[in-house]
């Protein structure tokens, strides 16, 4: 694959992941089943493109690290939870820039649980991220318009994301799609006690709701990650940063010109403060190079 052609699936990806608030507006289910279902569905959509390319699943690259990838995959289903919750309560742009706060919260935990030691610019950055979340939250705003409950919920999936982040730091290298196979699959695992407790009604799903999982489960999922997985391999790891955060931009603009949600001049300071941090945390180096001035 040419860099060209990376780039452009990177893109691609990245535009699909960004219309995963839109779609989870349109649904009406819960969050633990659209998280349980999405899980699934991807971890058969990519076993089966493995299958379909010939490729054999290769369990013996992934032994001594099953009990990391059954972790992240947890970590990612309940991550998946507390994000469709949050796009209950705020709006899409709101909720999918709290979540783009796991950069920042892997640079926070960084020192403690990885021992990389952190440089001023970095804590320029976490600086101007906390800025831009209270803009976003609505403090310096007295209309109430941004529900507290919907923040906490993204940043909690921030938060979650953040751990899954450091949990793969653990894993040794093997192949990306075995890795994501096994997570998608314990994500969705993860999920399915509490979807048999707490939904325990019966699911009436009509053909858009069944049209639209599929949607999210082998586009939003499935493909997405065929691309994304695909293409990085072929990119440098600073392109790969900067182009995903394609993502919350297309989440932003669909926010605001699709569904018609308030974001106001604090909001898009506040958009714009966490995106500027995000991408410095992502681009900096963790540790300075000899002559370096920050």
């Amino acid at each position: 694959m040419s860099q060209k052609t990376a780039i452009r699936h990177l893109i691609l990806s990245m535009l699909i992941y960004g219309t995963i608030g839109l779609v989870r507006r349109m649904l009406p289910v819960s969050s633990a089943f659209l998280a349980m279902s999405r899980g699934f569905l991807g971890a058969g959509f990519l076993y089966l493109a493995m299958r379909i390319k010939r490729t054999r699943f290769s369990a013996a690259a992934c032994r001594g690290s099953f009990r990391y990838l059954i972790l992240s995959g947890m970590l990612i289903g309940l991550n998946w939870i507390l994000l469709f919750e949050s796009y209950q309560y705020v709006t899409v742009a709101t909720a999918t820039l709290c979540y783009y706060m796991a950069p920042v919260f892997v640079m926070l935990l960084s020192p403690l649980l990885l021992r990389e030691r952190l440089r001023m610019v970095h804590m320029l950055c976490i600086l101007l991220a906390l800025m831009g979340m209270a803009l976003l939250s609505g403090v310096f705003s007295f209309a109430g318009q941004v529900h507290p409950l919907g923040i906490l919920l993204g940043l909690g999936a921030a938060l979650l994301y953040a751990s899954v982040i450091l949990v793969n730091k653990k894993i040794p290298p093997m192949p990306a799609m075995e890795k994501t196979i096994i997570q998608l699959l314990f994500a969705g695992l993860s999920t399915l006690p509490y979807v048999w407790l707490r939904d325990s009604a019966p699911l009436s799903l009509t053909p858009q709701s069944i049209c639209l999982l599929l949607l999210i489960g082998l586009i939003h999922t499935g493909i997405a990650y065929l691309l994304y997985f695909g293409a990085i391999p072929y990119l440098p790891a600073r392109t790969v940063s900067v182009i995903s955060y394609l993502d919350p931009l297309v989440a932003v603009l669909l926010s605001f010109t699709v569904l018609h949600e308030p974001l106001g001049i604090t909001g898009f300071l506040g958009c714009l403060c966490i995106l500027t941090a995000c991408i410095l945390v992502e681009t900096i180096p963790a540790t300075p190079k000899k002559g370096a001035s920050l």
